[in-house]
């Protein structure tokens, strides 16, 4: 791949606490055993890093320390492989992305029963492990994921945080085809990922509630419904959709606490609230999640992390089979902090994907 250079650009967490990112100049990192080096020519950028850059974030155990790289859906090419890495399934000039989970330990219990994305040894891209905010990384060979040839590498950024985590959001909500879905934040990130894999790539019925201005792209994304938030009549509406009786799965895809509230009586009988979007700010219970209704009406609650390996090359597929695509904008990293400034006032339709060229 030729020589590789001393120093090369990244974004880092000037003053975490604040929304503020600083373009700087990073030593080139040496891949150690197991491990391969990426050049990176592209990063999503994502709701969790803002939690992670701003510690807003209760349940974190650390607070983000300053000089952090954030970042976690990045795509490039392998420029060099380390030690112990002869036999892998990736080589030099294959193009692979790194996660949110971006190394696993492959021998704790989640690992070993398939739960990899709740790895009890994780590393977290951008959190304490330096992430995709620049142009060079490295990662275990074992555990990037091969990105598909047809895929476009700023198109595929997204697919390995939203796109996987939505896409196992559904499969745990136990939805079918043929089910109505009810997606909270459809015209977000995730959402507008959301209601394309549910649409199209699962045959479910999709009710996307969020702000009106964002009712064109939730339908054009295959949304039979769409429901403005802001006009207070969800649940009537929702109910009026679906015959009287409510979604069979309600996820919910922002970090609003009142999203949460909400969701419960979007349900019909035996449904699921899947919970994704993570409030910021301190922890408070989901406040309409009475055991009484629960019981009554035999329905469930549960969480969804970001997918397993086999999760996200399967959501790769889709994006590559053109069943979902990303409505997204690039930006080049001086942008970065206007960017999560925008995402902070919830300005942002889509994805906004970082061009590191």
């Amino acid at each position: 791949m030729g020589d590789l250079p001393k120093k090369y650009k990244g974004a880092i967490y000037d003053e975490p606490g604040k929304i503020s990112t600083k373009v700087v100049e990073l030593d080139m990192p040496e891949p150690g055993p197991g491990d391969v080096l990426i050049n990176l020519s592209h990063s999503g950028v994502c709701h969790s890093d803002l939690g992670v850059m701003t510690n807003s974030w209760k349940g974190l155990p650390a607070p983000t320390q300053a000089g952090q790289v954030g970042g976690h859906e990045g795509v490039g090419k392998i420029v060099k492989m380390g030690p112990g890495t002869e036999h892998s399934a990736v080589k030099v000039g294959d193009r692979v992305g790194v996660k949110w989970i971006s190394a696993i330990c492959d021998s704790c219990p989640a690992c070993l029963s398939g739960h990899d994305g709740v790895c009890f040894n994780q590393k977290v891209s951008g959190y304490y492990t330096p992430g995709t905010f620049q142009q060079y990384v490295t990662g275990p060979a074992s555990y990037v994921t091969p990105i598909p040839d047809s895929l476009d590498s700023a198109a595929a950024a997204p697919m390995l945080c939203a796109g996987v985590t939505v896409y196992s959001a559904l499969r745990k909500s136990n939805a079918k085809s043929g089910d109505w879905v009810v997606l909270l934040g459809a015209g977000g990130g995730l959402g507008h990922l959301a209601v394309q894999i549910a649409s199209r790539g699962m045959g479910m019925r999709v009710i996307g509630i969020d702000q009106g201005n964002k009712e064109d792209l939730v339908k054009e994304c295959g949304a039979e419904v769409f429901i403005d938030h802001t006009k207070g009549d969800a649940e009537e509406q929702v109910k009026k959709a679906t015959g009287g009786l409510g979604a069979q799965a309600v996820l919910v895809l922002t970090a609003a606490n009142g999203a949460y509230a909400s969701g419960m009586g979007l349900l019909k009988f035996g449904g699921t609230l899947v919970c994704v979007g993570l409030p910021e700010g301190d922890l408070k219970p989901i406040a309409t999640a009475y055991p009484q209704f629960l019981v009554a009406k035999a329905q469930k609650i549960v969480g969804v992390a970001v997918g397993d390996r086999r999760e996200a090359i399967e959501t790769l597929d889709l994006a590559a089979r053109g069943l979902v695509k990303t409505h997204f904008e690039t930006i080049k990293l001086d942008q970065l902090t206007e960017t999560f400034e925008k995402m902070h006032r919830a300005e942002l339709k889509g994805r906004v994907v970082l061009d590191l060229s």
